[in-house]
């Protein structure tokens, strides 16, 4: 999830084109996000540029040994590259070179924070951080939000950026659409990661969700009680939303998810807010929590693990107070093809503990290298 859906929720739960930004590269956690548009104005940009380079170069080092010693990518206002996905510009990072590896943020976040794993992974892999439509520096676009969007521009990014299988790697909500699409598109998917992914196993006992109908019943229904829902849903989000994106309620979600708080820092609370400055923010966040949001158990993660063909690896905060290890046991238990780290972290344990976490990954990467090449032929006597 999202830092600013989290927060909301506490309170309540065809034409392609590629460009590259100008700046340099860094990661994020789960909530809304705003792309830095042409239109917004310069100094709204330098604000934010300045705040976040003026934090990283006065603060100490984090107290966590788990940061210490690491890169840290490059905070840049204006972001990295830009693809132009069906007329919505998309943002992401790409560093190193060799088997790629696509990384995906959680609700409210963006590829800012995977800002300790790009740099040492891209030492070994070519390495994509991509923000998801609607979150981070990408485009606020004013659309039906559903998993199928973002399974959708994952797809074709794989199809048009990347252009090669790949691992994907994927957070919270990150792991949920990276799981969707690794059982949608399989031909370029060669290993799945996920780090306290989002999503929930179906109950046997309930009968499938049937998709959304139109309320078509009575006129009273159609026009004055579907209207009325309509409206209290926007007073109430837009409220929530507001709340939500203030740096010190950030803070706080943060702080209550990591349990090492030390990378709590302003360049992760400015990468989250940052983004929510942005005009259709409010609308965004509004059409994730009334549609998205209410209609996930329409994509349970027992049909998805169902039709995963790739290997999988759970790297899985165990301190989570959102996501615990027993969601991971039931995942293992459910996919065969499954390996488990446990880091004592909490629910983004890539950047509460990004040492454990980039040495855990690498591994399983270098594993999952060594079980595609080809067997060596053996020498027989004849």
């Amino acid at each position: 999830m999202s830092v600013a859906s989290v927060a909301a929720l506490r309170t309540a739960a065809s034409g392609s084109g590629r460009c590259h930004g100008a700046g340099s590269p860094q990661v994020g956690l789960n909530g809304g996000r705003f792309l830095m548009m042409q239109r917004r104005e310069l100094v709204t940009k330098a604000g934010i540029a300045l705040a976040v380079s003026c934090s990283m170069a006065t603060s100490p080092a984090p107290a966590n040994g788990s940061a210490q010693g690491l890169e840290v990518l490059p905070f840049k206002a204006d972001g990295y590259n830009f693809w132009t996905w069906r007329g919505r510009r998309i943002h992401y990072v790409e560093q190193g070179a060799g088997q790629p590896i696509v990384l995906i943020h959680g609700f409210g976040a963006s590829a800012f924070h995977w800002r300790y794993n790009i740099p040492e992974l891209a030492k070994k892999y070519k390495v994509y951080a991509i923000d998801l439509l609607g979150f981070g520096w990408s485009e606020k676009a004013l659309v039906d939000y559903e998993a199928t969007i973002w399974m959708e521009q994952v797809s074709d990014f794989l199809r048009e950026i990347v252009k090669e299988p790949a691992v994907l790697v994927g957070n919270s909500l990150g792991g949920f659409t990276t799981l969707f699409t690794a059982t949608e598109v399989p031909e370029l998917v060669r290993g799945v990661v996920l780090l306290n992914s989002a999503g929930q196993f179906g109950d046997p006992n309930k009968p499938a969700a049937a998709p959304a109908e139109e309320e078509e019943g009575s006129p009273l229904s159609r026009f004055i009680v579907k209207p009325l829902k309509e409206a209290f849903q926007r007073v109430v989000l837009g409220f929530l939303f507001w709340q939500s994106k203030q740096p010190a309620r950030v803070e706080k979600v943060l702080k209550s998810v990591y349990i090492d708080s030390s990378n709590v820092d302003d360049y992760l609370v400015g990468s989250i807010t940052a983004p929510a400055a942005d005009p259709n923010a409010g609308e965004v966040y509004y059409r994730l929590m009334s549609r998205f949001m209410s209609n996930q158990s329409r994509y349970t993660l027992d049909r998805l693990l169902g039709k995963l063909s790739c290997p999988l690896l759970l790297l899985w905060g165990d301190l989570d107070p959102w996501v615990g290890p027993a969601k991971a046991a039931r995942i293992q238990e459910f996919y065969a093809d499954t390996a488990v780290v446990h880091l004592q972290a909490g629910h983004c344990p890539h950047d509460e503990a990004p040492e454990q976490a980039n040495r855990a990954l690498l591994e399983w990467l270098a594993a999952l290298d060594a079980r595609a090449k080809p067997a060596e032929p053996s020498l027989q006597t004849v």
